[in-house]
């Protein structure tokens, strides 16, 4: 499949070996004011960050490092008993500005490049759609990205990620406590309580991050935790 898709190399010095095998992949958006700069910071050795691959507004996808390398993108992170996300993942950064430089929806152009590339990870590497996750998911006090905007539900019609659930939800009741000790089971690092329910809410409940633990939210996190997640596929 990868030959199948174009791909420009763009190596990026900042890399060193695994120590732990394959099993997550990160989505990031570059938070960039252009995709040149983007990859301009990412081949740059003193930027000390990289990621797997680029994937511009327009479709290109950039590798920059090898997957067989450890890429620079995760920074200080953690999700579901890893620590040392970087040994453990692939990472894509899509070409967004971010929230910073004017945040605004991924183009289908985009996406169209996105999913085959994302696809094609998750089967080499049989990642499970629950290691499939946002740079906020494994940083939720540092970082904001891919964002609200970032159309999960279309990646989980095609099973490369978790669906939002969406049938026969029912809120556990759980107490605050009972809630963050229900996240941080499902994956999340709860050191800043208030961070982390804003990450679940940006990918879980985007059209409302106010950071306040509900029902809404109680009976999303309890449908994730079960077996079979039931959401909109």
């Amino acid at each position: 499949m990868m030959n199948e898709l174009p791909i420009i190399e763009t190596p990026s010095p900042n890399f060193d070996e695994r120590s732990l095998p394959v099993t997550m992949l990160v989505l990031h958006y570059t938070g960039m004011p252009d995709a040149a700069s983007a990859i301009n910071w990412l081949a740059n050795p003193e930027s000390k960050v990289s990621a797997h691959y680029v994937v511009t507004e327009d479709g290109q996808i950039i590798r920059m490092v090898d997957e067989a390398k450890r890429a620079w993108h995760a920074g200080r992170s953690h999700w579901r008993g890893v620590d040392d996300v970087n040994s453990a993942s692939i990472g894509i950064e899509i070409v967004n500005p971010g929230h910073e430089w004017g945040y605004r929806p991924f183009p289908e152009t985009q996406m169209s490049s996105l999913i085959p590339l994302v696809h094609d990870i998750v089967q080499r590497h049989r990642i499970t759609r629950g290691n499939i996750v946002g740079h906020s998911d494994i940083a939720p006090a540092r970082k904001q990205d891919p964002g609200e905007l970032f159309p999960w539900g279309q990646l989980a019609r095609l099973r490369l990620a978790l669906p939002r659930p969406t049938k026969n939800l029912m809120d556990p009741h759980w107490t605050d406590g009972g809630f963050m000790l229900a996240l941080e089971r499902f994956g999340y690092d709860i050191a800043d309580p208030q961070a982390a329910v804003v990450a679940f809410q940006r990918r879980f409940r985007p059209e409302l991050i106010d950071g306040v633990i509900c029902g809404e939210c109680r009976a999303i996190l309890l449908a994730l935790l079960l077996p079979k997640p039931r959401g909109d596929e």
